[in-house]
């Protein structure tokens, strides 16, 4: 007779849905190839969650910034427009000296001058403001004599 009682009934049933003899050490590979599986699996979810969460942040941190240059570009437009009104351009032309100018002559593709040309309103006509004349022959002297003879 051997070691083992004999079962009957129901517990003989479960007996033989237990395997025995060498079945039972292949068993442990399968259980060790499970535990790493899902060992990885987990540490491969934890290391995709964190770049998530990294990415994440780089993002926020991003458009932080693009709502900051935003905000300035607005800012810098709000300037040039403020700056660009036609009643500063006057404003700061008035304390530059300038003044509003007189009616304007136009030159045709011909060569032809089209309208008169005045000066601005408010200006006098000043020798300042000729042109002069450089043409040797023009001068009162005679022309300058040249370096050397």
């Amino acid at each position: 007779m051997s070691g083992k009682p004999e079962l009957k009934g129901r517990a003989a049933r479960l007996a033989r849905l237990l395997p025995t003899g060498p079945g039972q050490a292949a068993r442990t590979p399968f259980v060790l190839l499970v535990v790493l599986l899902l060992g990885g699996g987990l540490i491969a979810l934890l290391v995709l969650n964190s770049a998530l969460s990294e990415g994440a942040f780089k993002l926020d941190d991003l458009q932080s910034g693009t709502k900051n240059l935003t905000d300035e570009e607005q800012a810098l437009q709000r300037d040039i427009d403020a700056y660009s009104a036609p009643d500063a351009l006057q404003r700061r032309a008035r304390e530059l000296g300038m003044v509003p100018g007189g009616d304007p002559a136009f030159l045709e593709p011909d060569g032809t001058v089209k309208g008169v040309p005045s000066a601005a309103p408010g200006v006098r006509q000043s020798s300042a403001h000729t042109p002069l004349v450089l043409a040797p022959e023009a001068m009162p002297n005679g022309p300058a004599p040249t370096p050397g003879r």
